[in-house]
């Protein structure tokens, strides 16, 4: 079982779509194969605005994961064609957002630079990843694209600790801010493609997400003048987070660009009315 499997206490319903709302939320689950490393997006999370109602569906990703690296449903979610529905988060994320009632809580959402004495769990697992040393799950947002082609989102720097022992002591220097470089890498001897984060003094001091590479990369080639990426929060020196810069990054997408649209993102059952659902005792 994996953990922060209490799958009786959610609330899980058959209901119609999602409404159309500013705060609605998507996230991402993803999984990685622990021989190849390598991530898949395996399933989708939707809430509508007053966080009343969740949707989990397993995207076109899982059965690509199953296929080449033995992914295999999960315990809260043992069938991949069901749609899920709960009042509340499913335990499976909210046990991923640290508990409000520690002690260190309002230090980590200052090191995630979230404001508020009652956060959206959504808005914290965005930022945060919900990194668990106990599995091999991540989730990230779905990055929406503006009327105007715009985005911008934040992640944490990745990869630093495999950079030069001089590109290590600069992220130790690192202010809020500042402003970076972002440079597409062809030749990544793990993933080829992937989106270098430099300073302005040109140390290459880690990674952009894989997760982000696809899409970073077509709106570099598109706007790369409209580029624009700074230092959100440097927690240098933290004992409590392995991850110590937050990233915010901006550009432009073409008209035409729908991000994160690929098959693995797109959910497998689209329609949750034509499901049957499964109901289980609050």
């Amino acid at each position: 079982m994996l953990p922060g499997a209490e799958s009786a206490f959610a609330r899980w319903t058959v209901a119609g779509l999602l409404p159309r709302s500013p705060r609605q939320g998507s996230l991402f689950l993803a999984w990685q194969a622990k021989r190849e490393r390598r991530w898949f997006p395996v399933g989708r999370l939707d809430a509508d605005a007053d966080r009343s109602h969740y949707v989990f569906r397993y995207t076109h990703g899982a059965k690509v994961a199953k296929r080449e690296s033995g992914f295999a449903p999960l315990y809260d979610f043992p069938s991949f064609e069901t749609v899920y529905h709960s009042q509340r988060l499913f335990p499976l994320f909210e046990n991923r957002v640290m508990n409000r009632s520690r002690k260190s809580f309002r230090e980590y959402l200052d090191h995630l630079a979230i404001d508020g004495s009652d956060p959206d769990p959504l808005e914290i697992l965005a930022v945060d990843g919900g990194y668990r040393m106990t599995d091999n799950f991540e989730v990230f947002p779905k990055i929406e694209k503006r009327s105007d082609g715009g985005f911008r989102c934040r992640f944490f720097l990745h990869g630093s600790r495999h950079t030069s022992p001089t590109a290590r002591k600069r992220v130790d220097s690192l202010r809020a801010e500042e402003g970076l470089y972002i440079a597409i890498e062809l030749t990544n001897p793990a993933t080829q493609l992937a989106v270098q984060i430099q300073t302005k003094d040109y140390q290459m001091i880690g990674w952009a997400p894989r997760y982000l590479v696809g899409d970073l990369a077509e709106a570099m080639a598109h706007a790369p003048s409209e580029y624009r990426a700074r230092v959100v929060k440097a927690n240098a020196g933290s004992l409590l987070y392995r991850k110590s810069v937050l990233i915010e990054l901006s550009g432009r997408w073409p008209d035409e660009y729908r991000p994160m649209s690929s098959k693995n993102y797109c959910v497998l059952t689209a329609d949750p009315t034509e499901d049957q659902g499964v109901s289980l005792p609050p």
